[in-house]
């Protein structure tokens, strides 16, 4: 990436802050939030797949957003050209959609001085050649590891994402977000019959990390492991079975099936399972759930949202019992609750809104392997790929891409075809055993809200959860 050395600073180099400060205010005259986002950010995707480089991509990009908010009314004009005559037409085009007035300005963001990460780029240090390089040695390595082996895909991902906030009152808040991923995908076949196997992961830190050799060798085991395991993998069972699911990842289950249902934009409106049961015991005794941004190097964390709010840790169900919605400033401001550190957008190009950060349930008392004992006739799933939900109701369907058959509390032979049918709400309620092996995913998620996306972290114990569908073909 080129000028790496120099950091983001719009004010110093583009705009004149009292300038822009004046046109900021003037779109807010009569409105009751809003603020001026900037944001430089550049990325770098490499793909090495069937032996050879099969893409290498670079982008950079920069230019702001701005927001005008009165009640439920939310004005946003953006441009990719950082000048006073691009802010003064978005001032223009802001204003003729705020077209009441009277509105009172919230209060400010509490500032902080708390960076979770330096404003270093997570590829300092790192040339573009040894990234080349790696991706060839980590085909070599895994074709190696098994004869079996007949494709293997590498993906190795970076991006430096650095934002400037300028709020009504003068305020300047900052925060940069490095962002690394390493993914390995297998093809193994073995007497005709083809399976796959994938694994990897990342989060905020700088990419020399997973470039490690103990790193990408560990991945490149594990993809290959999952795709061994579905070799020799028989139909799934179908029908209405307890299944446990395994700790960390699985925690994705968690996060579409309740996680979207908490936030406080969905409660407003009336439009999730969740809304108007506060303070009402919405899961089985033991559960708690909270989103937590201020986890160190975690895939969604981050030090201030996108509106300037401090990232906190928020707990949204205690015991069973429903306490609290994520929010943003405009859906805090509507309920009467303060913002948790939520509102987030995917680029200068978006209006925030309320999303999850780092969604996970607390560990229990239970061991993983007396769950496991309990399960008479289930599956246990370790391994979640797509999935499909509907907000209002909780539904959702979830495909398995590791699970095996149990029975009688013996882990048995690896089922393939496997989805998950049921609803967030119910399946909270069925919870009968919270293992106490709270994990982490490994830094691999991704959140899709109305067009946008953001990186997020999941987590969860090892679980039981009684009468859940199965769908399969057995």
């Amino acid at each position: 990436m080129s000028d790496r050395a120099s950091s983001f600073r719009p004010f110093e180099t583009s705009l004149d802050q009292e300038a822009a400060l004046r046109l900021l205010r003037a779109t807010l005259t009569g409105a009751e939030d809003g603020e001026l986002f900037l944001e430089r950010k550049r990325s770098e995707a490499l793909v090495f797949d069937d032996g050879r480089i099969k893409t290498a991509s670079y982008d950079a990009s920069e230019g702001f957003g701005l927001r005008a908010v009165l009640g439920e009314v939310s004005a946003y004009a953006h441009a990719t050209e950082l000048s006073e005559a691009a802010l003064s037409r978005a001032s223009d085009t802001a204003r003729m959609a705020i077209r009441q007035s009277g509105g009172i300005m919230a209060a400010p963001p509490q500032g902080t001085n708390r960076h979770l990460y330096m404003p270093n780029d997570p590829m300092d240090g790192s040339s573009f050649e040894a990234r080349i390089d790696l991706l060839g040695e980590i085909d070599a390595y895994t074709r190696a590891l098994d004869p079996r082996v007949v494709q293997v895909s590498v993906s190795l991902a970076a991006s430096h994402q650095e934002v400037e906030i300028l709020r009504p009152e003068g305020q300047v808040l900052r925060d940069a977000r490095p962002l690394v991923r390493l993914n390995i995908s297998v093809i193994v076949e073995a007497k005709g019959r083809r399976e796959s196997g994938s694994a990897g992961g990342g989060g905020r830190f700088a990419i020399d990390r997973v470039m490690a050799p103990a790193h990408w060798q560990s991945v490149a085991r594990e993809a290959l492991r999952v795709a061994c395991v579905n070799l020799d993998s028989v139909p799934a069972p179908a029908g209405v079975i307890d299944v446990v699911l395994g700790p960390g990842w699985p925690g994705i289950l968690l996060h579409e099936a309740v996680g979207h249902g908490l936030e406080g934009d969905f409660n407003r409106k009336g439009q999730s399972a969740f809304a108007g049961l506060m303070g009402q015991q919405v899961a089985a005794k033991g559960v708690t759930v909270l989103d937590d941004g201020t986890l160190p190097d975690r895939r969604g964390s981050i030090s201030i949202d996108d509106e300037g709010t401090q990232s906190q840790a928020t707990p949204l169900i205690e015991d069973g019992i429903l306490v609290g919605y994520m929010q943003d400033r405009q859906s805090a401001r509507l309920m009467g609750v303060a913002a948790t550190g939520n509102g987030r957008r995917e680029s200068y190009a978006h209006p925030p809104m309320t999303r999850m950060t780092n969604t996970y349930m607390l560990g229990g008392d239970s061991a993983p392997a007396d769950i496991l004992a309990d399960l008479k006739d289930g599956i246990y799933a370790v391994g979640f790929g797509g999935g499909q939900v509907d907000i209002t109701n909780g539904k959702f369907v979830f495909s398995c891409t590791e699970a095996y058959r149990v029975q009688n509390g013996q882990i048995g032979a690896p089922v393939k075809g496997a989805t998950l049918i049921g609803d967030g709400a119910t399946a909270l309620k069925q919870i009968r055993a919270i293992g106490n092996d709270m994990a982490l995913d490994p830094g691999m998620g991704n959140c899709g809200k109305a067009g946008q996306w953001v990186p997020v972290g999941v987590g969860q114990p090892t679980l039981m959860i009684g009468g859940l569908t199965v769908g399969g073909s057995a």
